[in-house]
C-alpha cells in the first residue's frame, strides 16, 4: 500500500512560452517543450512547481492516434496525460482540501533508479452540497467552428451540463464572431426549454473577436455574481483568435483582474486543423481554471457531468510543490513532465505568485525519477576524487529520502497554508508496488515514447502495456481500456 501522509510538525527557472511550433502539414500551435533534465541533488537541492489539473494533451493525444497519425511531440504534456485518470487516493479526513499520498518503488525504464510518486486527492462535493453556480458560457461561432467536431459537439457537450443545473443556478450564453452578442440573458438553471433553444439556435460564420467575447462575457459574470457561489465564465472555441483585442498583454490582464475578483475561467478547445493549443493553455492557467480537449461527446460527458464538480467548483487556488531531496540518500532527480508549470524556489514562499487549482474530487500526480547515491551516471572524474561522501543529516532526517512542502489558499483567500511531509520509506521493488502505481507508470512511458523523450530508458510499447496491465481492473468507466487501446495504436504506426 502507498503511504497516507498527515502534516507534520534552485532548479531553473520556468521556461519562456513565447517559442510556438507550428505543424507544417496544419495551423495548429503547440508551445515548444524542453524536457526537464536531472539536477543533482548538492547542486540543486529544492524542486518546486506548480500543480496541473488540465487534461488537454490526453484528448488531443487521443485524437492523433485515432486519425492515423503520430501526434507532435510539443502536444505531448506527460502530467496531462497522467492527471487525466483518477486514482485510488484517499480523500482527507480533517479540514484540509485535500489530501497527499507518496510512494516510491524501482523504476520501471531505468531498474537501477527509482521512481517517486506524489499523489493529492481533493475533497469530494457531492452533487446537492454544490453552491450555486453562476455561469457564463463563451461559444465561438465564426467560421473557423463550421465543423461536425467543432460548433455542433459544443453545442451536444452544453447541453449536458445545462441538464446538471437547477433553480439555485444561473446561466447565460455570450456568442462571438465578427461581432460580440448576448444569446441568453441571465437565465435559471431549470429554464431548460429555453437554455435547450438558446443552444439550438447558434449558427456558425465570420472571423473571430476573441478578444470582445471575453470582456462581454465577463461583464454578464460580474453582474450575476452570486456571493460565496461558483462564478466562472466557460469558454468553448478552437482558439482562432484573429480579430478583436490583439494585445496578448491586455487580454491576460482581464482575465487576471477578473480572476482575482472571483470569476474564473474554464476553457475547452475543440476541432482540429487550427487548434490553437498555446493560447487555450495560457488562458485557463492565468483564469484559475482548467484546459479540456473535447473530441467526442463522450470526453464531453467526462468534463461537464462526471467531473461537474471538479471542473466548476475550486477548492483550493495556486496550490505549489516543493520537494527537498536528502543528498545523502539521493544523487540526482527528473520531475517527469510539468516544464510549463517550474517555479523559481524562492516563489514557493510568495503569495504573490500564481499557481494552479484543485477542483472538488479532483486527483493530481506528480513523478520523479529518482538517482540513488551510488549509482554513477557519468564517467569517473579525471582530477576529483571518486565521490564525495555525504554525511548524513542529523539523525531525526537520516532515513528520509525527501521531503515534500505544499502551499495552498482558499478559493477567496490571499494567504497560504502551508503542509509538510517527509518520506523515510520504503522502496519497493517495482513489481509489488500498487496496481495505479503500475498503470500511472505505463501512462508515463507512454508519453516519453510519443514525445521520443531521451529519458525514455528501455521503455517500449510492449513494456507499458504489461506495466498497464495490474491497474486495468480499475476501470469503471472504461477510460483505462481505452488506453490500452491506444497503447497498441501508437505501437502499429513505428517509433
Amino acid at each position: 500500500m502507498p503511504m497516507i501522509v498527515s502534516p507534520a510538525p534552485a532548479p531553473t527557472p520556468a521556461p519562456s512560452r513565447v517559442r510556438v511550433v507550428v505543424p507544417s502539414e496544419n495551423r495548429e500551435r503547440y508551445s515548444a517543450i524542453v524536457e526537464n533534465g536531472f539536477n543533482v541533488v548538492t547542486e540543486v537541492p529544492l524542486s518546486t512547481f506548480s500543480i496541473d489539473v488540465d487534461t488537454a494533451s490526453y484528448a488531443n493525444v487521443r485524437r492523433f492516434l485515432r486519425d492515423g497519425q503520430r501526434p507532435p511531440q510539443d502536444a505531448v504534456r506527460v502530467e496531462e496525460l497522467i492527471n487525466y485518470f483518477r486514482y485510488d487516493y484517499g480523500g482527507p479526513t480533517d479540514d484540509t482540501p485535500f489530501a497527499t499520498h507518496l510512494e516510491v518503488a524501482t523504476c520501471p525504464w531505468k531498474t537501477e533508479h527509482y521512481l517517486a510518486r506524489i499523489g493529492i486527492k481533493g475533497k469530494e462535493v457531492r452533487l446537492g452540497d454544490r453552491p450555486p453556480a453562476n455561469l457564463v458560457f463563451l461559444i465561438d461561432v465564426s467560421g473557423s467552428m463550421n465543423a461536425p467536431d467543432k460548433l455542433p459537439l459544443v453545442q451536444q457537450s452544453l447541453r449536458l451540463l445545462a441538464e446538471q443545473l437547477g433553480p439555485k443556478d444561473r446561466i447565460a450564453m455570450v456568442v462571438y464572431a465578427g461581432a460580440t452578442g448576448v444569446a441568453l440573458s441571465t437565465t435559471r438553471g431549470d429554464r431548460k426549454v429555453r437554455i435547450r433553444a438558446a443552444l439550438d439556435q447558434l449558427r456558425s460564420g465570420g472571423s473571430t473577436n476573441g478578444g470582445a467575447g471575453i470582456q462581454r462575457a465577463y461583464q454578464l459574470a460580474q453582474e450575476g455574481f452570486i456571493e460565496g457561489g461558483i462564478n466562472r465564465v466557460l469558454l468553448a472555441t478552437d482558439g482562432d483568435f484573429n480579430v478583436g483585442v490583439t494585445d496578448q498583454g491586455e487580454l491576460l490582464n482581464l482575465i487576471e483582474s477578473r480572476r482575482d475578483a472571483g470569476v474564473f475561467l474554464t476553457v475547452m478547445g475543440f476541432g482540429r486543423g487550427n487548434l490553437n493549443d498555446s493560447t487555450l493553455e495560457m488562458l485557463a492557467d492565468k483564469g484559475n481554471g482548467a484546459y479540456a480537449y473535447i473530441d467526442s461527446l463522450r470526453e464531453g460527458r467526462k468534463v461537464l457531468v462526471e467531473q461537474l464538480s471538479g471542473t466548476l467548483q475550486t477548492i483550493a487556488k495556486d496550490v505549489k510543490i516543493q520537494v527537498e531531496f536528502n543528498p545523502a540518500k539521493i544523487a540526482s532527480y527528473r520531475l517527469v513532465g510539468y516544464e510549463n508549470r517550474r517555479l523559481a524556489p524562492e516563489d514557493f514562499n510568495n503569495d504573490r505568485i500564481d499557481a494552479g487549482e484543485i477542483g472538488a474530487g479532483h486527483t493530481v500526480t506528480a513523478l520523479y525519477e529518482l538517482v540513488p547515491v551510488g549509482v554513477h551516471e557519468v564517467d569517473t572524474l579525471r582530477y576529483q576524487p571518486e565521490g564525495i561522501t555525504i554525511e548524513p543529516p542529523q539523525s531525526d532526517f537520516a532515513d528520509e529520502l525527501f521531503f515534500v512542502k505544499l502551499r495552498y489558499k482558499q478559493p477567496d483567500g490571499d494567504t497560504s497554508t502551508r503542509l509538510s511531509f517527509p518520506y523515510e520509506g520504503p522502496v519497493r521493488p517495482f513489481a509489488e508496488s500498487t496496481p495505479d502505481f503500475h498503470f500511472v507508470s505505463a501512462v508515463a512511458g507512454y508519453g516519453m515514447l510519443l514525445r521520443q523523450s531521451p529519458h525514455r530508458g528501455n521503455t517500449t510499447w510492449e513494456g507499458v502495456r504489461e506495466w498497464a496491465g495490474p491497474g486495468l481492473h480499475q476501470d469503471r468507466q472504461g477510460y483505462r481500456a481505452e488506453f490500452y487501446d491506444l497503447v497498441q495504436k501508437a505501437q502499429g504506426m513505428g517509433g
